[in-house]
């Protein structure tokens, strides 16, 4: 790394992106195939809401040197930036053909199918990605969204139980696990999963609101009027808090 290259780097982590571009384009002056400056200056130009620029610089970086993945990984992610999901895919997709055993362009290539709802697609770039990395909690973690989104409750659940293997202690977890159990009508699992993502975080709201249904419909009253009011004490909006006491008071009219 030259002292301009690091001149530039530290312009950049100050938040001094036109300063430097100008020191970037003074280091092409020298090097005109240096395809590491040009995703660098695609960077720059991306943070200054360039977006011509910086699609130019991160292309040319591609052309000069194919098998940079962060510049696919930039260029695709500018791309989505701007709601064009399919130059978003089609950059990592060629990213995936130069480099078929980089992982993290897989598993950035599954997300944005699972954006662009192309689900097929995306179950088999996550599984290719599980395949070679059977620890990969983030995969398992996509593929059980994808199920649930499929309504494949089973095996959302299988996938969100593979994350609570390696990733304790996160309500959003608890809670689409808690999703899937109740899509499998499995409820005393969904109410303790439920349970868990509020003892996580004692103010997610939601899981307060899914309890108090789901004790209503089981017709454990006292427990449903319980986590209703948990609720109502969040902050939830008005409105929302006047339809939930209008639903207790009616609850405990079957006590």
């Amino acid at each position: 790394m030259t002292v301009k290259t690091d001149s530039a780097l530290e312009f950049y982590k100050q938040g001094k992106y036109k300063e430097a571009i100008d020191v970037f384009s003074t280091i092409l002056e020298h090097d005109e195939g240096n395809a590491e400056v040009y995703n660098n200056m695609g960077l720059c130009y991306a943070k200054l809401n360039d977006f011509e620029q910086a699609e130019k610089a991160y292309k040319k970086s591609i052309e000069l040197n194919n098998a940079i993945p962060q510049a696919y990984i930039n260029l695709s992610d500018l791309y989505y930036k701007n709601n064009d999901l399919g130059s978003a895919i089609g950059t990592l997709e060629r990213g995936t053909y130069e480099m078929e055993d980089n992982m993290v362009l897989s598993h950035m290539l599954a997300r944005v199918y699972l954006e662009d709802s192309r689900y097929d697609m995306a179950i088999a770039e996550l599984e290719k990605v599980l395949d070679k990395e059977p620890e990969n909690y983030d995969a398992y973690y996509d593929l059980g969204r994808i199920y649930f989104e499929l309504g494949d409750y089973e095996d959302a659940i299988s996938n969100f139980e593979n994350v609570i293997e390696y990733k304790e202690d996160n309500e959003f977890l608890y809670y689409y696990l808690a999703q899937s159990y109740e899509g499998n009508n499995e409820i005393d699992k969904a109410i303790s999963n439920y349970l868990k993502a509020i003892t996580v975080n004692t103010k997610f709201a939601v899981a307060y609101k899914k309890l108090g249904i789901l004790f209503m419909a089981r017709n454990d009253f006292e427990d449903a009027i319980e986590y209703f009011e948990d609720y109502m004490n969040l902050d939830i909006p008005d409105e929302e808090k006047e339809n939930i006491k209008k639903l207790i008071e009616r609850i405990k009219t079957k006590l």
